[in-house]
C-alpha cells in the first residue's frame, strides 16, 4: 500500500478533562476516554511501584519539577515537528532546540504526510486520542509518534506502554478513515535526545498484532472497572 498526496480530513473534536481523566468529544457529542486515560487506569502494579519508588527517591518537589519540565519540552518539540511537517518555517524555542536537532534527520525520511496532530475515535471499542502523525517513513505508510527523553531508552522494553499507545492509534486511524482506503499496519516511534541522534523504533505488522491483543485486554479491563465503579 502507498499513500496518495491528499491530506485526510480532520475530525472535529474537543478535548476535556474530568476528575483527572482526559476525554475527546466528537461533533455528535459522543465522549470517549483517551488512550492515555485507559492506559493509566489499567497500569500494571509493577509500573505503579516503579513510579512511586522514583518519586520517593528524588522527592515530591523534584519529581513535579522534572515531570512538568518534560511535559513542557514535549509540547514545544511536538509543535516544532508539526510546523515542519506542514511546510511552515518554524523558529525553534531555545529550550527545545536540542530535541529538535536530534529528531530533524529522521523527519527528512518522512514524506506523504496525511494527518498531523489529528483526533481519532474507535467507536467499536469506545476510546479516543490524538495521533501525532500519519505519513510514510522510508516509503512505508505508518503511524508516527514523537517522544523526548534525556537519555536513550536502549530497548523496546524500556518504552513501557508507548507501543500499546501506538497500536491503539493504529486501530483508531484505520477505523476512522477506512472509507479513504487507509489500512495501516506499521508504526514508527522516535525518541528525541539532546546532543545525539534520535532513537528510531520501527514496528512490523506481526508485532503490532501482538500489541493490539494486549490493548484489547486493557480496554476490556478499563470498562469492566468503570462499570463496577458506577454500580
Amino acid at each position: 500500500m502507498s499513500f496518495d498526496t491528499q491530506l485526510l480530513p480532520r475530525i472535529n473534536a474537543k478535548s476535556m478533562r474530568e476528575n483527572g481523566k482526559q476525554y475527546y468529544v466528537d461533533a455528535q457529542g459522543n465522549r470517549f476516554p483517551s488512550v492515555t486515560t485507559i492506559l493509566n487506569a489499567t497500569k500494571p502494579q509493577e509500573d505503579r511501584d516503579r513510579l512511586l519508588n522514583w518519586k520517593a527517591r528524588v522527592g515530591g518537589e523534584e519529581a513535579t519539577r522534572i515531570t512538568t519540565g518534560a511535559s513542557r519540552r514535549g509540547t514545544q518539540t511536538h509543535k516544532q515537528i508539526e510546523r515542519s511537517l506542514l511546510g511552515e518555517n518554524p523558529i525553534c524555542p531555545e529550550a527545545s532546540r536540542p530535541y529538535w536537532e536530534s529528531i530533524k534527520p529522521v523527519l527528512e525520511e518522512i514524506d506523504t504526510v496525511k494527518l498531523v496532530e489529528g483526533s481519532v475515535f474507535h467507536y467499536n471499542m469506545s476510546y479516543s486520542g490524538k495521533v501525532d502523525c500519519v505519513a510514510s517513513y522510508k516509503g512505508i505508510p505508518c503511524i508516527c509518534e514523537w517522544k523526548t527523553a534525556d537519555k536513550p531508552k536502549g530497548s523496546i522494553e524500556r518504552l513501557y506502554e508507548h507501543p500499546l499507545q501506538l497500536t491503539a492509534y493504529l486501530g483508531a486511524v484505520n477505523q476512522c478513515y477506512q472509507e479513504y482506503s487507509i489500512d495501516l499496519n506499521h508504526a514508527l516511534l522516535v525518541v528525541a535526545i539532546p546532543n545525539t541522534e534520535a532513537e528510531v523504533f520501527w514496528f512490523e505488522p506481526e508485532v503490532m498484532k501482538d500489541y493490539w491483543k494486549q490493548w484489547e485486554q486493557r480496554v476490556a479491563e478499563y470498562w469492566k472497572r468503570r462499570n463496577s465503579w458506577s454500580r
